[in-house]
């Protein structure tokens, strides 16, 4: 498959990455011409504009990694709310889509909504996002001061939690040892389903108790 850009027509291979110039009206278009697309995925720094079609992996370990948050959640009793896809605007600052999002000290803010307005409702607690092409920057969530985001990356989950003005790589805020637990579903999946993962996972926590 070509790489293709025109007025009609977005095309990228899996797995291909592309930078372009241009200015938040350009994204706008580009945005709109994607429409509900999940592939490729835009991104808008000032001046520049991402493109990233992802590789059938990314899918896979997005909702891995969303099915485990639900799970903890699930035990520790918490209530949520979960998006996925969703699209987050500043305009003329920045977009992206992180892979999931999650409403949890906030989630009786946006029960019901249709859409967010990311100028005045509060940022989800915690968004996920899977790194296979390099095109994740930790920095993207700075305008919207998302508390904690965890990026999969080389099978290895980093989580971030905003402290002042940058973010710091430390212990997730939610949950004891997500690393570790995330680690031992990660390689279960390579011989396992997903969904002979996520009852063990169920399992492994009810033992625990």
């Amino acid at each position: 498959m070509d790489t293709v850009i025109t007025q009609d027509r977005i095309q990228l291979p899996p797995g291909a990455l592309l930078k372009l110039l241009g200015d938040w009206k350009d994204y706008q278009v580009l945005s709109q011409q994607l429409g509900d697309r999940s592939s490729p995925r835009i991104k808008y720094r000032t001046g520049e504009i991402l493109l990233m079609a992802p590789l059938p992996e990314h899918g896979r370990d997005a909702s891995l990694l969303a099915d485990i948050a639900k799970v903890l959640l699930d035990h520790l009793n918490r209530a949520y709310e979960s998006f996925t896809p969703i699209t987050m605007s500043l305009p003329e600052i920045s977009g992206i889509e992180p892979d999931f999002c999650f409403y949890i000290e906030n989630c009786r803010a946006v029960v019901g909504k249709k859409r967010i307005d990311w100028e005045s409702d509060p940022p989800p607690d915690l968004a996920i996002e899977i790194d296979v092409t390099s095109y994740t920057d930790i920095n993207d969530y700075l305008p919207y001061r998302v508390p904690e985001i965890w990026i999969l990356k080389s099978n290895r989950l980093l989580i971030y939690r905003l402290q002042a003005e940058s973010y710091v790589i430390t212990e997730s805020s939610y949950f004891l040892n997500v690393g570790e637990i995330v680690q031992q579903c990660l390689q279960m999946a390579n011989e396992q389903t997903t969904s002979e993962v996520i009852r063990w996972l169920r399992n492994y926590l009810h033992e625990q108790e």
